[in-house]
């Protein structure tokens, strides 16, 4: 079996069990627990368009795509990528242009004609982009995980995410009130409880992304924190290792011994918390070979629409505005990323790409 045929199907067999788990996850709400069954027969669908595209064009279509909808922010946490990289905030770039509601609608329904099932929408903070919000609600058969810092849920957004199922909110925590506080702002822990609290109330699907670091990843792997996410309704949880895009926070990053305690750390909240799912970047990659970016098992589509291997890893030879999704994934640039053992090489822990920034940098301007 060829190289992208295996991931292709290890990829799907790990979509399939996501959504069994979610299933398992919501079998108490009948509501929930119907949407979940239509949206497997479209993952079912989605499977079979991507295996022709690999098997009749030779193009490897990933199931899924993280867009970062937004380019403004209310809050300004430490480390912030997405400021680090000037998506967002007083560096970014004053002459781009945020793409229409209508584009990212077009976006977002190529990207379910090919195949991909999943888009992560991220900024900036993508609920600042509400009329994006609700078009995405409109392109039924894809699930949009929507990774905001929790701070505007509004009764509308509880509205809309009641009326469409298919935008599924994941609140971002770094971990205690004070962890979360230091990090986001004063006060960000209390104001994102509260959220929680409302969309338990709603009966709605939901989670949290929680960025582990050296110094909170026993606090946020412990029984009694994720005891506590449970009381609180949450079904799935991110756990997304600390990337050091700010000068000085190297230490933060998770060496060798502490990838290997977060690996043993998810083998037992997974054994023991049966009802809620458990996802892990790039822990979960190792197990696929590597890194997933540059179309391998996902694409970043950025505010302006340029198509980049990563969210970390802000270059790009294409904008899926004028060449759409699917020939945005034949970019010569991911092709070289791939051909290089940056992308689907060893893992060891981090952002491969962003610590190897100077490599990716060349392999964009090498025409060859």
């Amino acid at each position: 079996m060829s190289e992208k045929l295996s991931l292709d199907v290890y990829l799907n067999n790990s979509i399939r069990n996501i959504m069994a788990n979610a299933y398992k996850a919501v079998l108490s709400n009948p509501r929930e627990s119907l949407f979940v069954l239509k949206m497997q027969r479209a993952i079912t669908r989605a499977e079979k368009r991507r295996k022709k595209h690999l098997e009749e064009e030779g193009v490897n279509i990933p199931p899924f795509l993280i867009s970062s909808i937004a380019t403004d922010c209310n809050l300004t946490c430490k480390g912030c990528y997405a400021r680090a990289n000037d998506i967002c905030g007083t560096k970014k770039n004053e002459e781009s242009k945020e793409l229409t509601a209508d584009q990212w609608k077009q976006i977002f329904r190529e990207a379910t004609q090919i195949g991909v099932s999943f888009n992560l929408l991220a900024g900036g903070e993508p609920l600042l982009r509400k009329d994006v919000i609700k078009a995405a609600g409109e392109v039924k058969d894809m699930l949009f995980p929507i990774f905001t810092n929790g701070t505007v849920i509004t009764e509308s957004y509880l509205d809309l995410f009641s009326k469409n199922l298919n935008l599924i909110p994941i609140l971002s925590l770094e971990g205690c009130k004070e962890s979360t506080d230091e990090r986001r702002g004063q006060g960000v822990f209390n104001r994102v409880i509260a959220s929680m609290e409302q969309l338990k109330k709603r009966a709605l699907f939901y989670g949290t992304s929680i960025t582990v670091t050296s110094e909170n990843i026993d606090s946020v792997t412990s029984l009694s924190y994720i005891n506590l996410l449970e009381d609180l309704g949450c079904k799935i949880i991110f756990y997304v290792e600390y990337v050091p895009t700010e000068a000085g926070t190297d230490h933060l990053a998770l060496n060798e011994g502490g990838i290997a305690k977060m690996e043993t750390n998810l083998e037992r909240l997974r054994d023991v918390f049966k009802d809620i799912i458990f996802l892990s970047f790039p822990g979960d990659e190792k197990a696929m070979g590597g890194c997933l970016a540059a179309g391998r098992g996902f694409m970043h589509i950025g505010p302006e629409g340029k198509a980049e291997a990563c969210p970390f890893s802000p270059y790009s030879d294409r904008n899926v505005v004028e060449s759409g999704v699917k020939d945005a994934l034949k970019s010569p640039f991911f092709k070289k990323l791939r051909d290089s053992g940056l992308v689907g090489g060893e893992h060891t822990g981090g952002c491969t790409l962003f610590e190897y920034e100077e490599e990716v940098k060349k392999l964009l301007f090498t025409h060859n």
